[in-house]
């Protein structure tokens, strides 16, 4: 188990940008955006191949980060200007994307073992430490530019920044294509880490993301931007610890990854729900206690 930490970690900061790509459309932006699934194999599989080909990891890394963008203006593209529902626009793309991805690939997967990636002469968690850090910093930076308070402000009411002349369209493609830049990214070095791409590699992303996303405002809360990306990043990590002391238990195997998933990301939304709940409930006989005792006072002095 203590061997097994050091590793959820690194994936936890591998995962922490598709978790920061998930923040901005579901969080920021509040649209429901299903392409996550297949934009990080999107990311993973144009790394591959190009790595395989003899490409610079490095090169090949910021292609793929283009090529999440692309599928993410797609997405934007569909929903702004085709007029399709949100949630129905991810899902076309995911499956569009699905057939790219193995047109890339050429097959259903792809080995890197032997060729040179990112992480062949650079440790993965001080790579990916430096990198979470720096992508944080620049992500919060822009969020606070014009540019990204309109971001923000469509998310939040898409009307009111209209009536101010914002040009909401724009704006949403633009979180969109952000989002699964870093998504894809995110593919892009795992499949360094992991030595591999496959076309099925970014089933159930979108769950995870969420999960992280949930679990960080679950334990840091989202008070400003700042604390939210932070958490998206923490939530990451403990999504993963959670996974791997999950999968030290006798009658769990890795076949169980999903159902773990899946009970996580229920507990990550009950307790906060039943946390409110309670606090409710106190709040309310508190104040009845207080009412009972000002009218207990008020009838004595009678």
């Amino acid at each position: 188990m203590i061997h097994s930490m050091p590793g959820a970690i690194e994936l936890g900061l591998l995962y922490a940008l598709m978790a920061l790509g998930v923040y901005i459309t579901f969080r920021i932006l509040d649209f429901p955006d299903l392409t996550v699934d297949g934009s990080f194999t999107t990311g993973g599989a144009i790394a591959a191949t190009m790595i395989a080909h003899g490409a610079s990891p490095w090169l090949a890394t910021i292609v793929a980060c283009l090529g999440g963008c692309a599928a993410g203006i797609v997405t934007g593209l569909l929903h702004t200007k085709g007029r399709i529902n949100g949630l129905l626009s991810g899902i076309l793309m995911m499956i569009a994307l699905y057939s790219i991805n193995l047109r890339i690939m050429g097959r259903p997967n792809i080995s890197l073992l032997g060729q040179n990636t990112i992480f062949s002469s650079l440790s993965i968690l001080a790579f990916m430490i430096v990198a979470v850090l720096l992508i944080l910093v620049l992500l919060n930076l822009f969020l606070k530019t014009d540019l990204g308070l309109a971001l923000r402000a469509t998310g939040d009411n898409a009307r009111m920044i209209r009536s101010f002349g914002a040009h909401t369209d724009n704006t949403i493609i633009l979180g969109i294509s952000l989002s699964n830049g870093l998504v894809a990214l995110s593919g892009a070095l795992v499949a360094q880490q992991a030595g591999y791409a496959d076309n099925s590699m970014g089933i159930g992303m979108i769950v995870i993301g969420l999960a992280s996303v949930i679990i960080g405002e679950a334990i840091l809360g989202a008070r400003t931007i700042l604390w939210a990306t932070l958490a998206a990043v923490l939530g990451s990590i403990v999504y993963r610890i959670v996974v791997a002391l999950a999968l030290q238990v006798d009658w769990l195997d890795a076949s169980d990854l999903k159902i773990i998933t899946a009970v996580i990301v229920i507990v990550a939304l009950i307790i906060p729900t039943a946390q409110r709940s309670w606090k409710q409930k106190h709040a309310a006989r508190k104040r009845s206690a207080e009412l009972a005792e000002m009218f207990a006072a008020a009838g004595g002095e009678r």
